[in-house]
């Protein structure tokens, strides 16, 4: 049973992957004819990473004003 499993995955991936692979092929004769879509890439105006004092300084707040203890009781409760 396991096996026809792995097997029938396998396969699946490899179809999956024939097939995206089909739909990105391009003839260097119809160079000229094909639409190209621009690749995703995130802005360059996008949001900076935080430091590691700054995600402190937050946890800090999050203490001080009860949201951290709220959480904690409500949604970490540790799989009650």
């Amino acid at each position: 049973m396991k096996r026809s499993m792995i097997i029938l995955a396998f396969v699946a991936s490899a179809v999956s992957g024939l097939a995206h692979a089909a739909g990105t092929v391009s003839l260097a004769s119809d160079t000229a004819s094909s639409v190209q879509t621009p690749q995703w890439s995130p802005a360059r105006n996008s949001i900076a990473p935080k430091t590691r004092a700054e995600v402190r300084q937050e946890l800090v707040q999050a203490q001080r004003d009860g949201q951290a203890a709220y959480l904690n009781r409500t949604l970490y409760r540790g799989g009650m």
